[in-house]
């Protein structure tokens, strides 16, 4: 029933050259096994040329490849061999703010926010201080919501809706199927830059231009998908699902992974969303540490129980690379951080493992970590983590429709229906026993 989506974080995913970057080439030699895995669709992260102060989320071509990643002929041939598996590739936009070395910085000023003063409280997310930096050029500040090397596009001006409308057309023209959305609740600030953290960001005038891009978007076909950024509280986010096709459920995803935090967290959130609305769930991403650390502590029955839960609730569901063998955080020495984020996001951004040696990494840009669980052992070995996944994707695709029940079941243990299959999850370190089964500590069952 639901898309199961893949996000790569290209630069630790595979790297076809051996300069310890990954790359789109070394992703596309990977096809073979994503379609093995059962994936839909794939989400890179960006891809766009970048000086990387925020490893490509902070863009200076929207129209281009990092030269690192490959070429525009690497994305090209990815998209072809990847449709001839039926998987999708969807890219990672960036449309809030770009690179301080993007040429609208200096040739287009009047794209980005601007004030001739510190005109309020607004803080950065990165440094935790003002989000306003002063520019001896302009002699005035802009705005940077994140790095200083990261300004604000101002999308009240109809020409930075008009550009990105053919930004789309470019990559949709190319056969980009979709796209996930960078900061999707923060795109338009206060016009009279008002004190206050609800003048900052999801201002209901973003809806506008998901509007105007779906329009774009249903002027191709199939209709690529847009995937929203939301991070926003759970009963703020139904409104995105108007001209969204996905927005990202952070509640769930912050939670702790106990039955008493999620229940009623994915309850609430199929109550509320719109009729006809695809809920999305996830565990992991480039800016979360990785399921198999943050909810399971490194406990491989514990991240299967997750990957349960997330492969058999109604909708689509996000795996992030390694998630499917429970990959946990790298750990990176002080020497080593690259990330500006405080916290580092170094540790879930770590490559991924291939093979026990890890010597398909020679000197990775990020520290290659354990390779206890790796790829090739738990291909090899079919009572691994990475079929009991392969075997939990291609059961979702069985489930008859889309509803979803709850059932009365012993404490600590998750009973659902779904269409004619019933899902039991015991979320305890006991066993467990539900209707004459016995469940072990952690073990998840379709009936």
């Amino acid at each position: 029933m639901g898309r199961l989506i893949y996000q790569i974080y290209p630069r630790s995913f595979a790297d076809s050259n051996g300069d310890g970057v990954g790359d789109l080439r070394g992703l596309a030699s990977k096809l073979d096994h994503l379609e093995w895995l059962g994936i839909d669709a794939i989400w890179s992260s960006p891809t766009f040329p970048s000086p990387n102060v925020d490893w490509g989320y902070d863009v200076s071509n929207y129209r281009d490849v990092h030269p690192e990643l490959g070429t525009l002929d690497d994305l090209d041939t990815l998209i072809a061999d990847a449709r001839t598996r039926n998987i999708d590739v969807w890219l990672d936009l960036v449309p809030n703010h770009t690179s301080d070395k993007h040429d609208w910085f200096s040739d287009r000023p009047e794209y980005y926010v601007w004030s001739t003063d510190i005109p309020n409280d607004w803080k950065s997310g990165f440094s935790g201080g003002t989000a306003w930096e002063y520019d001896a050029r302009r002699k005035r500040y802009y705005l940077h919501q994140f790095a200083v090397e990261q300004p604000d596009l101002d999308w009240w001006n109809l020409d930075v809706r008009a550009e990105f409308e053919q930004i789309l057309r470019f990559w949709f023209d190319r056969g980009v199927a979709g796209f996930r959305i960078d900061v999707a609740h923060a795109l338009i600030k206060d016009r009279e830059l008002r004190d206050g953290e609800r003048y900052q960001r999801e201002r209901p005038e973003v809806h506008d231009i998901f509007r105007a891009w779906q329009a774009v978007a249903h002027e191709y076909d199939p209709k690529p998908t847009l995937m929203g950024e939301t991070y926003v509280p759970l009963a703020h986010l139904p409104p995105y699902y108007a001209h969204l096709d996905l927005a990202q459920n952070f509640a769930f995803t912050n939670a702790e992974f106990e039955l008493d935090d999620l229940r009623p967290i994915v309850e609430r959130t199929l109550k509320t969303l719109p009729a006809g609305a695809t809920p999305l769930w996830f565990g992991s991403n480039h800016d979360h540490s990785r399921l198999a650390t943050r909810w399971a502590f490194g406990d491989e029955a514990r991240a299967r129980a997750a990957l349960f839960l997330i492969l058999t609730l109604p909708g689509d569901a996000i795996l992030f690379q390694g998630d499917e063998i429970a990959l946990e955080d790298g750990k990176v020495p002080k020497d080593r951080i690259t990330d500006i984020g405080d916290p580092p996001r170094d540790p879930e951004r770590t490559p991924l493992p291939w093979t026990r040696s890890g010597d398909e990494w020679q000197e990775p840009w990020l520290p290659l970590g354990s390779t206890k669980r790796n790829v090739e052992d738990q291909r090899a070995d079919p009572d691994s983590t990475l079929h009991y996944v392969r075997d939990l994707i291609a059961q979702r695709k069985q489930f008859s429709d889309d509803s979803y029940e709850t059932l009365k079941s012993v404490s600590g243990v998750w009973a659902y229906r779904r269409g004619d299959k019933t899902c039991l999850l015991n979320m305890t370190d006991d066993v467990a026993g539900h209707e004459g089964r016995t469940l072990q500590p952690w073990q998840g069952l379709i009936l």
